[in-house]
């Protein structure tokens, strides 16, 4: 016959808590590292050399449309400045680097000489009705929820190919945190 003491039956209940207590502390690292995960994968960021490109984006584009935009942060954790001078993609044709502007309130859109140069310790947003990329000639429509390569090559930290995101038509590109300075 089977005989269950009190003091078994204690027992057996603190190591039911325990190992609830230890279930729990497993879901918990597994749930913590599915978000820090889901966090890196969300940030979509690049790095060359001492520069960090972030979020790269672009828009959908109606059919027939020949350009696309293209948007992202670039920051300089160097000691010394940097120029983005080439963008090359399969997406399109060719890709130039442009500044948009207002004079005399007129808005300007024009090519970008030289290259945009990203100072020591700073950093350069390429936004909607600033600096951009525009895709010229495009090869075929970016469509909503797909990624397209893009090739940038800096003047010190060399080439980097990084993944451009289709958003919206509509979109501003602020799914991540500090991206309309």
């Amino acid at each position: 016959m089977f005989s269950f003491t009190a003091t078994q039956a204690s027992a057996s209940g603190r190591s039911n808590r325990s190992r609830r207590w230890q279930r729990l502390g497993i879901l918990l690292s597994t749930l913590t590292m599915l978000f820090v995960g889901a966090r890196a994968a969300f940030a979509h960021e690049f790095k060359a050399g001492d520069l960090e490109i972030e979020h790269p984006w672009s828009r959908a584009t109606p059919a027939g449309a020949k350009v696309a935009g293209g948007y992202f942060t670039i920051i300089n954790k160097g000691s010394s400045p940097d120029r983005l001078l080439v963008i090359a993609s399969d997406i399109s044709e060719k890709a130039e680097l442009h500044e948009m502007g207002v004079k005399d309130g007129v808005m300007t859109m024009r090519p970008v000489s030289g290259g945009l140069e990203i100072p020591p310790g700073g950093k350069v947003a390429l936004k909607p009705g600033a600096y951009h990329l525009m895709f010229v000639g495009l090869k075929r429509q970016p469509k909503q929820g797909e990624k397209f390569p893009a090739t940038l090559t800096f003047e010190k930290a060399g080439s980097v190919t990084v993944e451009f995101e289709v958003e919206g038509m509509g979109e501003t590109g602020d799914t991540d945190m500090d991206h309309a300075e």
